[in-house]
């Protein structure tokens, strides 16, 4: 292991050497490329997938999971306690939590699962600590929320972000528009819908010789970077949502909470005093984009206190019927649906129909 981080080493000191210019870009690309196989295998060591560590794997819940990163010592046991009331163990001291602290708070109708990951350290990404541990789990959430303490500088940001970029993890980024197939022979084809800044054909194919692939097709869709390309030939990136927690804001002047109000993806909360959760539960709801659809069964009245929640991204009315039972799509005949999503109160709409937040249906099988 310690020869994978020595050559980690070598290459960012000799990136850090390296001056950005368009004479380098190439060489860059290259020291990137190797970059990216090497954290490869520092999270998935040869002969099976990365271990998660006693008391890290916790079993997923919920409609929806909530990461909560942070260095040691910011407030994360502090917040779950007094967000979902679950006990996790608080003091004036760091690295009080050792292993993950699952908790769950009920919102809009949605049951969402909270966990309290023990504190990162710098270098938590080459395996210091139990950092690998904390990121593996932060990879399977559909939201991470970053804990900083408000009177430390955003200095902490940019070292969390760091950590959780070169863990794969891409905070409040969109996939990268590139299509990417590999193929078995006819070298490598490139095209591009617009002008490229730092990607031609010679630093494509230094980059792809690098992962041994001579043979594949590319079109790059927007003005694209190295680190973009490797993304999509290493293929097991997470795009994850995030929301950036200023806490203990009970510390700071009304001026310096202006400022930080304008920061973007930021809350700034107290978790000790409570303050500010109805902001942070509402931008939470916003990132996990999440719709609640109620169901009505046949001469009944709608079931408003339990309803089903489907992500934003998967809301047709299979999607629907799969959450209720998988069976139901078989028997499906028609559906009606009340709601913003139709014209009509209610409209009779087959299968494929998308649904809306706050739709009622109500599902008629085959007789």
């Amino acid at each position: 292991m310690s020869t994978i981080l020595e050559k980690i080493a070598g290459i960012e000191s000799e990136m850090a050497r390296t001056q950005k210019n368009k004479a380098t870009a190439l060489h860059l690309g290259i020291l990137k490329a190797r970059l990216a196989k090497l954290r490869r295998e520092l999270i998935t060591p040869k002969g099976g997938a990365s271990a998660t560590g006693e008391g890290f794997d916790v079993a997923k819940t919920g409609d929806a999971r909530i990461g909560f990163v942070g260095f040691p010592s910011v407030g994360k046991s502090t917040l779950l306690s007094n967000l979902a009331g679950v006990y996790s163990e608080v003091a004036a001291y760091e690295f009080t939590t050792l292993t993950t602290v699952p908790g769950c708070i009920k919102y809009k109708g949605a049951k969402i699962q909270l966990l309290d990951l023990p504190g990162i350290i710098e270098g938590a990404k080459d395996g210091k600590g139990r950092g690998r541990q904390v990121i593996a789990v932060a990879r399977t959430c559909s939201l991470v929320f970053i804990v900083l303490d408000v009177l430390k500088p955003l200095q902490h940001k940019k070292l969390l972000e760091h950590e959780l970029e070169g863990f794969g993890l891409r905070l409040n980024k969109q996939p990268p528009n590139i299509y990417f197939r590999k193929k078995d022979k006819g070298g490598i084809n490139l095209n591009t819908t617009c002008p490229q800044t730092e990607l031609d054909a010679e630093a494509v194919k230094t980059i792809l010789s690098e992962y041994k692939i001579h043979n594949a097709d590319i079109t790059l869709r927007y003005d694209a970077t190295s680190d973009d390309l490797i993304d999509v030939i290493e293929g097991n990136r997470i795009y994850v949502p995030c929301i950036y927690l200023l806490n203990k804001i009970d510390q700071i002047s009304i001026e310096e909470l202006d400022v930080i109000y304008k920061i973007p993806h930021c809350v700034p909360i107290s978790a000790h005093h409570r303050w500010n959760f109805d902001d942070l539960l509402e931008k939470m709801w916003e990132y996990l984009k999440l719709i609640r659809i109620y169901t009505k069964p046949k001469g009944q009245l709608p079931d408003y206190n339990s309803p089903v929640v489907l992500h934003a991204d998967r809301t047709s009315v299979e999607d629907f019927c799969n959450k209720l039972h998988r069976s139901i799509v078989k028997e499906f005949k028609y559906a009606l649906v009340w709601g913003s999503s139709v014209k009509h109160q209610p409209q009779k709409v087959g299968i494929e129909h998308v649904l809306a937040d706050e739709d009622v249906v109500q599902i008629v099988k085959k007789v």
